[in-house]
């Protein structure tokens, strides 16, 4: 691709965008940027791109190119048929997106991880462990770092692991990873997209342009047909290339055996995601041995089933990022111990009757909060005990009198935290704070 001389449009005025106009001025191209938010809240926005000499346009002069564009670059955040999408497409010869920008002026090997859930854990995990064993790489992509500043900063790696959403794949045409990892599929983003296969063929298109010689990572349950080699795993269903029994994790063609209780990881779920990382260092030629140290020292980035504490014998674990029934249904698949439910936040119209069935088989108990309670409680009352709660602190309170030694108090929302808090991230901070009280007391 060249843009030298070239007109770019880059839409949005968040991170992705910025690195995305940045990659195009070292490439050489003119580049203005566009958002239609409220320009009172985009003052940020304009004085970070005036630093890189762009100009960013705000509000409803947004929403009229100044020209016609070469190339108009979208942030995952903008949906293509917004207006501010439509207007650009109709006057550039190119729409694509700011991972698709980064595809064509990056250098090294690429594993692109997407799934419903789980991405964030695994990215971190499998660029941890390469590093770990002496093989450069750098994670980036929805899990923060814009795979533009990457490729922008002129560092090497060996492997670039980035962690995919539906949002970024949507604009994807050229791109190919030499590694291609699904990690689950469930209905999620429906104010996005018109349909749940909508959604699915969004997240379907990391294989589109993958060759016999490249290699896939695939949930066995889903069945995803692809054109590479494909290695399949579960930790729930037997048949996969790799499997999960009494704490070990077995390649079944080999016979290798990976002891998963001497992670720090917790849950099934977790296991699954070491599986993908096993089947990397595999591709990767890493010796297991290699990089057991690696994976047996990670920690669970914060909010994401993370083990805060053992308290009277019960551990308790924020999985505050848990923000949807699939992340909810997994953590609970994923308890190996008798499960203090402590469930419920933002009504998202959400069909709590949907998961009923996995709480049942994973729950003794559910103490319901937040603007949803009383309708979680509703819902499962036929299949598992349940109370209500006002607040978190009295939720953490009552799965403390309930649990006894061996269970565990297991924090998963399955929805959005802002009737109570401001982000997940508060949500978990508030649950880690209050176990932590309790543990010193």
């Amino acid at each position: 691709m060249e843009l030298k001389g070239r007109k770019v449009a880059v839409l949005g005025a968040g991170g992705s965008g910025l690195a995305a106009a940045a990659l195009a001025l070292q490439c050489g191209a003119s580049v203005q940027a566009f958002d239609s938010g409220d320009p009172a809240k985009l003052a940020g926005g304009v004085e970070s791109f005036s630093r890189l000499g762009v100009e960013l346009v705000c509000g409803d002069d947004a929403l009229i190119p100044p020209n016609k564009f070469d190339v108009t670059v979208i942030s995952p955040g903008i949906d293509a048929r917004w207006p501010i999408a439509v207007a650009f497409a109709g006057v550039s010869d190119e729409l694509i997106g700011e991972i698709e920008l980064a595809y064509r002026f990056s250098n090294g090997s690429i594993i692109a991880i997407t799934g419903t859930n789980g991405k964030t854990t695994t990215t971190a995990l499998v660029s941890e462990m390469l590093k770990s064993s002496g093989i450069s790489s750098i994670a980036a992509g929805n899990i923060g770092l814009p795979f533009s500043e990457v490729v922008t900063s002129g560092e090497r790696y060996d492997w670039i692991v980035l962690e995919l959403s539906s949002f970024q794949l949507e604009t994807v045409s050229q791109f190919k990873p030499d590694v291609a990892v699904w990690m689950n599929f469930a209905p999620d983003h429906m104010d996005r997209y018109e349909s749940v296969e909508d959604y699915r063929q969004a997240k379907m298109r990391i294989f589109e342009n993958l060759r016999s010689s490249d290699t896939s990572i695939l949930k066995l349950e889903d069945g995803i047909s692809v054109p590479s080699a494909a290695v399949t795993f579960s930790a729930f269903e037997t048949g996969g290339d790799f499997s999960y029994s009494d704490g070990y994790i077995t390649h079944e063609a080999s016979g290798r055996r990976f002891n998963f209780a001497e992670c720090e990881l917790h849950g099934k779920h977790n296991a699954e995601n070491v599986m993908v990382a096993l089947a990397v260092a595999d591709k990767v030629g890493l010796d297991w041995d290699d990089a057991r140290t690696a994976i047996t020292s990670y920690k669970a980035p914060a909010h994401r089933c993370e083990k805060i504490a053992e308290v009277e014998g019960v551990v308790y674990i924020n999985d505050s990022k848990a923000t949807n029934l699939h992340a909810l249904e997994s953590a609970l698949a994923g308890q190996e111990t008798p499960a203090v439910l402590i469930v419920g936040g933002k009504d998202k119209g959400l069909d709590y009757s949907e998961v009923a069935e996995a709480v049942a088989a994973g729950a003794k108990y559910a103490i319901c909060i937040g603007e949803i309670g009383e309708e979680i409680s509703k819902a499962w009352l036929h299949v598992v005990d349940c109370s209500v709660c006002g607040d978190l602190e009295s939720a953490i309170d009552a799965a403390r009198r309930i649990a006894e030694p061996g269970d565990s108090v297991l924090f998963s929302p399955g929805t959005s935290s802002f009737d109570m808090f401001s982000s997940y991230v508060e949500r978990g901070d508030a649950f880690r704070k209050a176990v932590l009280d309790l543990s010193e007391a």
